[in-house]
């Protein structure tokens, strides 16, 4: 057949009429086995108890390649399983529309339209129906046929590293890993008769990032997040009342935008210790303090009345007698959780006596994990990557800087933090100045959002930035799915490619 005939490529749903074609490419393609063929009365079976597992790709009408497969209830076998047993003796009576696993019983392309990718055709057809049927993933045994030619020299096992070194060329195997299937086990007797295989197997499985297991309740938990940045600025509050008040002001339109979460910067609320200025810094501050637990009660009955969770930036406490940088999250669901900035500036630490604090966790929202990093603490990618491995979606930032110097090192570490943790960062800093404050003359800031930086994010790894020095509102949204599929089929792999042979990041 000449190149140019092979025009018309078409995947469809087989058909009892296929049969007796399909049974002729099978005999070829099968013929070192005992049973080289499907009987009429199995293909059938199969067609009627799910035709959606069952299809050809044709060229020109003339078939090409077939998949076959069912669906069954993963744990019912075990992973030392047969094919015999998979099947329940060919019968298929182990597929069941209620399972959770998609089973592929048979894939394969005539040998004369193989290197027109028609393989990858069909895995990705397995891939989408796996997806629209919200299966855990797909499973199937891989024969090995070569493997009859190093039986004498080495184990199915060093065979497969081998093969995955490319010291040993397997197309078979290699065209499955190429298509993402990863090896879990080695099956034993898999195949009753397969002697180029020595009956042996590779349980090769792909897993359905998008996968949810069935809730009886109501999902509210959202995949597409919007979220809402205060650029705050800075100037004279006389009453605590007054700052408040602006505050609801940013609440009321970020919720009016029906934005999900509103970052505030931190140490927003410092204009209040103007009147304080007559005190020793260290006193201010901890005048300033004395306001925390009233502001963080505001703040709750704002997120419950504008249905939006809002992140506090950060405010100075007081706690066992020691000063500390610490923020809330107060969820639109009326619950608050407590976040401290573990690493406090020279700054902080020389004029106000500021203590790092020592908690450090991910937080659950209605939009997925996030985690909290005030200002300095983005400077330290330990604690953004323990972060990552408890499942962090976004990363916010509440910062303070007053230089440009200050900025960019929030800004660039954050950033990076984007890159290699695979989730979403947000920062939000003040402008403005506060002239009748010691220790918070000026301030310079950008916020913005940050992403990974591959195909499905923008190029240079910025979703959303708002005006340099400008007070306003910035919101954009972010999509978690994109982080799932990053994380399995991205570019590169920052979380799953680190050398854990060599190192390793862990608690104290």
């Amino acid at each position: 057949m000449q190149k140019q005939e092979k025009e018309n490529i078409e995947l469809v749903y087989l058909s009892m009429d296929d049969y007796q074609e399909l049974k002729k490419t099978m005999i070829v393609i099968y013929h070192s086995l005992p049973e080289s063929y499907w009987t009429e009365k199995h293909i059938e079976a199969l067609i009627k108890k799910f035709s959606e597992g069952q299809i050809v790709i044709k060229v020109n009408g003339e078939i090409a390649g077939c998949a076959l497969s069912i669906i069954v209830n993963y744990e019912d076998f075990s992973d030392k399983h047969t094919y015999r047993e998979i099947t329940q003796n060919y019968s298929f009576n182990t597929h069941t529309d209620e399972g959770d696993m998609l089973y592929g019983i048979d894939v394969f392309i005539k040998p004369e339209f193989r290197g027109m990718r028609l393989g990858r055709r069909l895995y990705d057809y397995r891939k989408e129906l796996c997806e629209r049927l919200n299966l855990k993933g797909i499973a199937f045994g891989g024969r090995i046929p070569n493997y009859h030619k190093y039986e004498h020299e080495l184990s199915p096992k060093e065979y497969i590293e081998k093969v995955k070194r490319k010291e040993i060329d397997d197309p078979v195997l290699n065209f499955q890993v190429s298509n993402d299937f990863h090896p879990s086990k080695i099956l034993s007797g898999y195949l009753e008769g397969d002697e180029a295989s020595g009956e042996f197997a590779v349980l090769l499985e792909w897993d359905n990032i998008y996968y949810e297991k069935p809730n009886k309740k109501v999902s509210t938990k959202k995949k597409i997040v919007r979220l809402g940045l205060v650029q705050w600025q800075m100037r004279p509050y006389k009453h605590l009342e007054d700052l408040l008040q602006q505050a609801e002001y940013f609440i009321d339109t970020l919720s009016g935008y029906r934005s999900d979460f509103a970052l505030f910067p931190e140490f927003f609320n410092a204009p209040l210790m103007a009147e304080n200025n007559h005190l020793s810094e260290p006193d201010a501050i901890r005048e300033l303090a004395k306001h925390t637990d009233s502001i963080i009660e505001k703040f709750s009955e704002l997120s419950i009345s504008y249905n939006i969770n809002i992140i506090s930036g950060s405010m100075p406490e007081m706690k066992d007698g020691r000063l500390y940088n610490v923020g809330y999250l107060c969820r639109r669901d009326g619950t608050i959780e407590r976040y401290e900035k573990i690493h406090v500036t020279p700054d902080e630490e020389k004029v106000w006596g500021m203590q790092g604090g020592s908690g450090l966790k991910t937080f659950d929202t209605d939009c997925g994990k996030i985690g909290i990093l005030i200002c300095y603490d983005s400077e330290f990618p330990e604690l953004s990557r323990l972060l990552a491995d408890e499942g962090m979606d976004i990363l916010f930032v509440p910062f303070l800087t007053d230089t440009q110097n200050g900025y960019s090192r929030v800004r660039h570490c954050s950033q990076a933090r984007a890159i290699e943790n695979e989730c979403y960062v947000a920062i939000a800093g003040s402008v403005g100045n506060l002239p009748n404050v010691h220790n918070m003359d000026m301030q310079f800031a950008q916020s913005m959002v940050f992403t990974p930086c591959d195909f499905a994010f923008p190029t240079n790894g910025i979703k959303a930035e708002a005006t340099p020095n400008s007070e306003m509102i910035l919101i954009a949204d972010v999509d978690i799915d994109l982080l799932r599929e990053l994380n399995q089929f991205g570019s590169v792999k920052n979380l799953k490619d680190r050398r854990t042979d060599l190192f390793e990041l862990k608690r104290k």
